[in-house]
């Protein structure tokens, strides 16, 4: 899909996935399906009293009971990769002429790189895909209509909750899934914008096809 090496021995991610078309930040699936998403904001629950919690569980299963449609939570655990970060700190640590800023900054050096020589650090991605569907083929500005009306109702039951949601748009969506499909290739080989906008070009394409 994303125009890098296939490998014979799996299915293609293209094949997976099964994206017809992207436009306006929403993917164009078989059978007149289309999906929305949108990232979420984190929120500490352990961090908050009792009451709180409680608050935030009776909010969250109101948020759920009120949808009138399916959704997906997605959470994307990946690890961070601290290479460049240490790197900046080396390079900070030989520029830097004040002898106490030197040991600063040293011996913190010295405390990541013990901190991340048994442990993984991890980061967490979190988001909310919005479906809708057709029993016909209809105009796209109807399918763009209701999934943003879909997706504001949802944004503003997330605030509710103290966490924010936005839409992600076409090339934020594809570099999603290019990070699934390609994790290792994705680290050392980040997709440049041109290269997303050439996808998201053939795919839009494919998607106004569709419409």
């Amino acid at each position: 899909m994303f125009g890098l090496r296939k490998s014979v021995s799996k299915t293609s991610a293209r094949q997976q996935i099964a994206i017809k078309g992207v436009r306006d930040g929403i993917l164009i699936l078989p059978g007149n399906q289309y999906r929305a998403i949108l990232s979420v904001s984190a929120l500490n629950f352990e961090l908050r009293s009792e009451t709180e919690q409680d608050a935030i569980i009776d909010t969250y299963e109101s948020f759920l009971n009120s949808l009138g449609w399916p959704i997906q939570i997605l959470v994307r655990t990946r690890e961070i990769d601290m290479d460049k970060y240490l790197e900046d700190l080396s390079e900070r640590l030989s520029n830097e002429t004040v002898p106490i800023y030197q040991s600063q900054i040293q011996n913190y050096n010295q405390f990541i790189r013990s901190l991340i020589t048994n442990n993984k650090i991890l980061t967490r991605h979190f988001y909310i895909i919005v479906p809708f569907q057709l029993t016909e083929k209809s105009d796209f500005g109807l399918v763009r209509e209701q999934l943003k009306l879909r997706a504001d109702i949802i944004a503003k039951s997330i605030t509710r909750l103290g966490m924010r949601a936005n839409s992600l748009d076409s090339l934020a969506a594809l570099d999603l899934f290019y990070s699934f499909y390609s994790p290792v290739q994705s680290k050392i080989q980040p997709l440049t914008e041109q290269a997303l906008t050439i996808i998201h070009t053939a795919l839009v394409q494919k998607g106004e096809a569709c419409d």
